[in-house]
This record gives C-alpha cells, structure tokens and sequence, in this order.
C-alpha cells in the first residue's frame, strides 16, 4: 500500500510521459534549421524570422520591407534558442513563437501575436497572479477545440499546469492545480477509490473568471487537466463505512447529514485534514459537504 497517493515511481512515470506528449505537441512548430524560419502566416502573407546574435530575433513580412527586433527566449542549457509558429490567439493568423530549455526540462515560451492591421508582430504579456504555478509561459500548447492554451512547468518531482483563455486580446488564468495532500492508507478507511500502486497524481484543479474570482474547485488527474466550458468533473469514489458525517464546512463539530455505504461521491477539494464532495442525491440533486479524513492517532 501507498504511503501517499503521489509516489516517486508514480510521479517519474507520470513525467516521462507528459514529457513525450509535449514534444509530440511542439514538434510540428520547430523548422528544420531552428535558427531561422518562413512560414505562412495567412493566405497571400509569408513570415521569415531569424535568431540574431545577441538573443533577439528578427522578423519580417510580405507586407512591407520593415524588420522586427524582439526579445527571445534565453537559453541556460547549451540547447539553444528556437523559432516556431503557431495559431496561439485562434483568430485564423499564424503567430511567431521562440523557446528555449531552462533547468534541463523546463521550456521556456515566448509569444509574439500577429496583428493584422499593422502587419507586425507584438509580444503577448503572460499573466501574473498568486494561483499561477508557472509564472510566465512554458511548454505552452494551444488547444483550438477549447481555445485554451496550456502551460506546463516542472518544480521538484512535480509537474504542474496553468490554462489560459483569450478575452478580447487579453489572456487570463482560466484553470490552476495544487497538490492534494491525501495518504490513501487513511482515505482508504473512507472512501474506495479503486486506486492501484501505479494510478494517477490527484490535484485540485480551480476555475476562476477574468477578474480572478474562483468559481469551482474539482480534484482530478495532475496529467488531464479540464479544459472544456463545463462543470468540473471530481474524482470519483464509493463510501466506505455505514455511516460517513457529511459537514457544512471544515471544520465543523456537529451535522445531522451523512453518506451510507456504497454511495458514490466526487471529489472537490481539501484543506487541513478535510475533503470535500459532491453527491449527486437522485431525488434533490447536488449536494455538497465535507468530511474529516482519519489521521494515523
């Protein structure tokens, strides 16, 4: 049995494949020669950028004779700067990116957004906020199914995850994840996960609004973040005992409501030795509460 739901094999395992994924995903971004690239950046408009000396870039149109110097991603590892392109504002135009590895690993994005009227090129501004696990853009995938763009960052043994969304031409923090703190030998005297040695890393995952607000909390996968206009779906589970005390909130002392054995509930989130649930009661619908997870005393 597991001491704690994320173990060290799990975690490593884990890594190696979002590791694959994400160059699986970037591959088709990189031209041969990284140091220089022409791609189209819409119908009749063409784009040559290249790598100059001193760590900018240089990039140009069809348009008009005028060049671009920009920043560029600052390479720390020996592997070098790179140039790719990629929709990354969904509006139809293709968008000039660099990247570079940064602690052996981690990779490192920067974004330059085409802007039609102008012909050019500007810099996209990544996001600050407090909930962000990976501050500025790293490993950053578009996904135009759900017009999100998703930023992975290794800290630790951990991989974590920040999604963004466009509103306007402004991007903001759309979804975040945290660890969750569970030891599955205490969660396991309550509730039955169906989890094996190898399972998946459970984080919480929030969903906030433009102005930062929170709207939801769910726990999920750490490697299969939500990314669809939806209500979050929990980590589902079965109720262990006969009787599991469902609390208001954490931190209460006494309820009248309570779980039976074999119901089944998702997980929310968690918070000082508490984790909250949702049942889905067939007769009245949602209903939220929380329970104390069992310590070792």
């Amino acid at each position: 049995m597991m001491s704690v739901i994320s173990t060290s094999r799990c975690r490593f395992a884990a890594h190696g494949l979002l590791i694959a994924v994400v160059s699986l995903l970037a591959a088709p971004a990189f031209a041969a020669d990284d140091s220089q690239i022409r791609f189209e950046v819409a119908a009749g408009v063409s784009a040559h950028a290249r790598l100059l000396g001193d760590g900018s870039v240089e990039v140009g149109t069809s348009r008009s004779p005028a060049r671009q110097v920009l920043p560029a991603s600052t390479d720390e590892d020996g592997g070098g700067t790179r140039l790719g392109h990629a929709d990354y504002n969904f509006d139809g135009y293709q968008d000039l990116d660099t990247s570079a590895t940064l602690g052996q690993v981690n990779e490192s994005v920067t974004v330059y957004l085409y802007e039609p009227a102008s012909g050019q090129f500007r810099a996209l501004a990544a996001p600050e906020a407090p909930e962000i696990s990976c501050e500025g853009f790293w490993s950053l995938t578009p996904d135009p199914a759900t017009r999100t763009l998703s930023s992975s960052c290794r800290s630790g043994p951990m991989w974590y995850s920040d999604v963004y969304r466009f509103a306007g031409d402004r991007v903001y923090l759309y979804r975040s994840m945290r660890g969750a703190l569970l030891e599955t030998a205490n969660l396991a005297r309550i509730l039955d996960l169906g989890l094996s040695e190898d399972s998946e890393i459970l984080a919480v995952w929030s969903t906030w609004d433009i102005a930062g607000k929170r709207l939801e909390t769910a726990i999920w996968n750490a490697f299969d973040p939500p990314l669809r206009d939806a209500l979050m779906p929990g980590r589902s589970a079965s109720v262990v005992p006969e009787k599991l005390l469902l609390y208001s909130k954490a931190g209460d002392t006494s309820t009248k409501r309570y779980l039976l054995k074999g119901d089944r509930v998702e997980l929310l989130d968690e918070a000082d030795g508490w984790l909250q649930l949702r049942y889905r009661n067939p007769s009245r619908g949602p209903v939220l509460g929380w329970v104390r997870l069992p310590t070792n005393e």
